[in-house]
């Protein structure tokens, strides 16, 4: 069994930024990727970022490129989303995920989900 604790979300104003970390525990992790999705009400949930963990590849949809970066601590089990430039509608919880079975960018193929983190940004 794995464990995903997100944390760093909070209130932000339109163009500013927030790190978000998810920190993994539990068994020996071994997870190929990790990713980051978000969820706003009434919405489904969206694919924000990946990241291959041995090679460090990173994946983002077109929404949110240029702006966000994944990025990942191996030693501490940790992946990071640096978010700049942060728009109302980004606002959303944000929920990391591990052990995907299949493409990194597709919310089904992910075993393991933190509870989220709440990130709201107003204008």
């Amino acid at each position: 069994q794995v464990q995903l604790v997100e944390s760093g979300g909070g209130l932000v104003q339109a163009g500013g930024s927030l790190r978000l970390s998810c920190a993994a525990s539990g068994r020996t992790f071994s997870s190929a990727a990790m990713g980051w999705f978000r969820q706003a009400p009434g919405k489904e949930r969206e694919f924000v970022a990946a990241i291959n963990w041995s090679r460090g590849s990173t994946y983002y949809p077109d929404s949110v490129k240029g702006r966000f970066t994944i990025s990942r601590d191996n030693a501490k089990n940790t992946v990071y989303l640096q978010m700049n430039s942060l728009k109302p509608e980004d606002t959303a919880v944000y929920l990391c995920a591990a052990e995907p079975r299949g493409p990194a960018y597709s919310r089904s193929s992910y075993e393991y989900w933190g509870q989220g983190t709440q990130v709201t940004v107003s204008s």
